[in-house]
């Protein structure tokens, strides 16, 4: 189930917030190595570190690092145990957090009778490649306009929650590191067994709680961290999770913003136009209603994803988004556009997709603020 290695540190390659990246010589042979220094402390050239290859091996491409476990001739220090959940539960690197909605936390006293997010919209997505996209939309000039307020103040507060269906640690996204300097995204709440956000909750319902009572967020965006599972099945896939994201939202008080995955280039037919992955969460497992975002692309492709989300109507709203606009603020997003190793050039609809559910967001906000606007 792993394989283990014995590995020199050659040296740091880069970091960001909660990680590093090494160059490690394994067997003789260098390789990409990532650690994160708050589970295994922080590795030093020269330092012997136990890694797991498995990725590697297996050639995953999200996963393409021999991961440190530890760097056992020089342990870090014992942390404070300043909380009681544990994550990663009975894995080897379970992790002590302390979570945002237990006891002893600060902010237990909002969050033990918290029940409601005040029509707050929230969007779900399948894959973590869409949170860059959605706060595209988000931020896009286009929903700027016209607002008598400058660039530093007014806009909206956005958090991210993170749900447990891929990477556990959010330290693993550079995506989110990167979009946290650059003020796209307020905070991240990490979910269920994922850990390594600004708070930690539960539940993806305290960590909707909790980015709306101790965040402020003004919208959040629901999906997993990076490494989508999926096996070829009609349900072996872990964005499954984003039909019950919609039930917590609709649950809460929220308002539930439904983003497509869709593709014009992906090799495989069953994600082709709209994919099974939202057909399935969004048509089967949610059974919430939800506002599911059909982004206006024209043409036969058009004609094509409108069709294949026309099914989703029985159960939740369609709404239809223009798309103007939206490529070029896709093109200023701080954070790279990938998905399933395409770019934003390869795959422009995928990313106009999960871009429109941001910009019909950003639309509920602003007509929720306006006087007299639906709460």
């Amino acid at each position: 189930m792993i394989t283990w290695r014995n590995g020199t540190v050659s040296g740091t390659r880069r970091e960001w917030p909660g990680a590093v990246e090494l160059e490690v010589s394994v067997d003789g042979a260098p390789v990409r190595a990532l650690a994160y220094p708050a589970l295994t402390g922080y590795p030093k050239a020269g330092d012997r570190v136990l890694v797991n290859t498995t990725a590697l091996d297996l050639g995953l491409g999200t996963g393409g690092y021999a991961l440190v476990i530890a760097v056992p001739d020089r342990l870090p220090p014992d942390p404070g145990l300043a909380g009681h959940l544990v994550k990663a539960r009975y894995s080897p690197l379970q992790a002590t957090v302390l979570g945002a909605d237990e006891q002893g936390s600060p902010h237990h006293a909002v969050l033990r009778d918290a029940d409601d997010i005040g029509g707050m919209p929230v969007v779900v997505a399948d894959l973590h490649s869409a949170l860059p996209a959605v706060l595209a939309g988000v931020f896009s000039a286009a929903e700027r306009s016209g607002a008598d307020r400058s660039a530093a103040s007014g806009l909206p507060r956005v958090v991210y929650v993170m749900q447990d269906g891929g990477a556990l640690p959010a330290w693993y996204s550079r995506t989110c590191a990167t979009l946290r300097e650059a003020g796209w995204l307020a905070a991240t709440v990490t979910t269920g067994q994922s850990f390594g956000g600004d708070l930690e909750t539960v539940t993806v319902h305290t960590g909707l709680l909790a980015a709306r009572h101790v965040l402020g967020a003004d919208i959040a965006v629901v999906a997993q961290g990076p490494g989508n599972l999926g096996t070829g099945t009609r349900w072996g896939f872990s964005g499954v999770a984003a039909g019950e994201a919609v039930n917590a939202v609709a649950a809460l008080g929220g308002r539930p913003v439904a983003s497509l995955r869709v593709s014009d280039t992906d090799p495989r037919e069953r994600h082709r136009g709209v994919s099974h992955h939202s057909l399935t969460a969004y048509g089967r497992v949610a059974l919430a209603r939800a506002q599911v975002v059909v982004p206006e692309l024209g043409g036969e492709f058009g004609d094509l994803v409108a069709s294949g989300a026309a099914g989703l109507g029985g159960r939740h709203e369609i709404v239809t988004v223009p798309v103007d606009g939206l490529e070029a603020a896709l093109r200023a997003s701080p954070a790279p556009l990938s998905t399933m190793g395409r770019g934003l050039t390869e795959d422009l609809a995928y990313f106009l997709a999960a871009a429109a559910a941001g910009r019909h967001a950003s639309r509920l906000l602003r007509a929720a603020q306006e006087p007299n606007g639906a709460g």
